[in-house]
């Protein structure tokens, strides 16, 4: 998961808003279209004109902030998406629920540029490949405010750790500061149950009541849950620190340099493990424009247009053939390309069965109310 998909587009100022769709016109009536629903700002900014002037294909380009809005809107009616940026956890439910349509490979000439590797991570989600085409991926960790941070806790903060969050007297200090977490029981839950030593993709109750008593006692200290102001704030200064993707962070960085407000912020990948996630672009088995989306999820199998992705938004992608065209200082950035030893702690995160996605939900709403 995943802002990872920031808040403020690179020299764009997008506002606060919580979620934002763009729409592009039609140049004619009788045009081809496509219709793509994605993570918000989790494209490149040239990516759709480029595309529409490459195939003459009008893209239709909608957003959301949380996989939680995601499966709703494709699960409870007929969406009127035809390409849809899904994460590796959500795949089991849409495969299982018949939203998503087998990729014909035959239609995508990019397949070969994938990297098997990932294509073979992927296939616990998505068994055989097929369904889901690798398109970017990260891991959530810990955004922080660099002088703040190092004011409230002084040189001997933990900073490779859980422990800045989830040890209350730590949480108590940066709370007068400012802290944010993401608005996603899918993804918070199970960093809470991993730092308590159980499983992540718990399906014991008891394990959640567990999650639910330490977060409750972090609660008071916590500014927010939200899953997308707080790159903005982070960024500007109004936290110090937020628990968030990968790719949120460092645009959180870039955005406060480019600004030159004095903000330094850093990202750590806690030593303790976390969430590692893949997003990757799948067809929708009711898609009205079928041949269109296959030219969509094709266009972005080409190295030359998915490198410059990467580099735009700092997330690895799963295309071998465009790594020696991502820029240098994101191929050797281990806050984007993690190192072998930290890829070794990181776990995936999978559905759970529906009465303990329901425990889930019931725990995360006493946690987001305090009580």
């Amino acid at each position: 998961m995943r802002c990872r998909r920031g808040y403020i587009n690179r020299g764009i100022n997008l506002g606060l808003l919580a979620c934002f769709a763009v729409t592009f016109a039609a140049s004619a009536a009788d045009a081809p279209s496509v219709h793509v629903y994605n993570w918000y700002d989790y494209i490149g900014p040239t990516t759709l004109a480029d595309f529409k002037r490459d195939s003459g294909i009008q893209p239709v380009y909608d957003t959301f902030d949380s996989a939680e809005v995601l499966e709703g809107k494709l699960l409870t009616s007929r969406s009127g998406y035809d390409v849809v940026v899904a994460s590796n956890y959500s795949l089991p439910t849409l495969i299982k629920a018949g939203a998503l349509a087998p990729l014909p490979r035959d239609q995508l000439p990019g397949w070969n540029n994938l990297d098997n590797d990932l294509l073979s991570k992927l296939a616990h989600n998505d068994p055989g490949n097929q369904y889901a085409v690798p398109y970017l991926w990260g891991t959530n960790g810990i955004g922080y405010n660099v002088d703040k941070v190092r004011a409230a806790l002084g040189d001997k903060a933990p900073l490779d750790s859980w422990d800045l969050l989830f040890k209350e007297e730590n949480l108590a200090k940066l709370g007068q500061c400012g802290v944010a977490m993401l608005d996603s029981p899918s993804e918070m839950l199970p960093v809470a149950l991993h730092y308590l030593g159980l499983p992540p993709n718990s399906t014991n109750p008891e394990d959640y009541q567990k999650a639910e008593a330490l977060l409750l006692k972090l609660r008071p200290h916590i500014a927010y849950f939200n899953s997308s102001k707080f790159i903005s704030d982070l960024s500007n200064g109004n936290i110090c620190v937020a628990v968030g993707w990968s790719g949120a962070m460092l645009e959180a960085k870039t955005n406060a340099e480019q600004a030159h407000n004095g903000v330094k912020i850093a990202y750590s990948l806690p030593k303790e493990g976390a969430p590692v996630w893949f997003d990757t672009l799948v067809l929708l088995k009711d898609a009205p424009n079928r041949a269109q989306g296959l030219a969509f999820i094709d266009y972005l199998l080409r190295p030359q247009v998915i490198a410059p992705i990467s580099d735009h938004l700092t997330y690895p992608n799963g295309n071998r053939a465009a790594t020696p065209l991502v820029a240098e200082a994101t191929r050797n950035n281990p806050a984007v390309y993690p190192t072998a030893a930290a890829m070794a702690t990181l776990y995936t995160l999978e559905p759970l069965p529906k009465a303990i996605e329901r425990v889930r939900t019931r725990v995360w709403s006493k946690v987001k109310n305090g009580q």
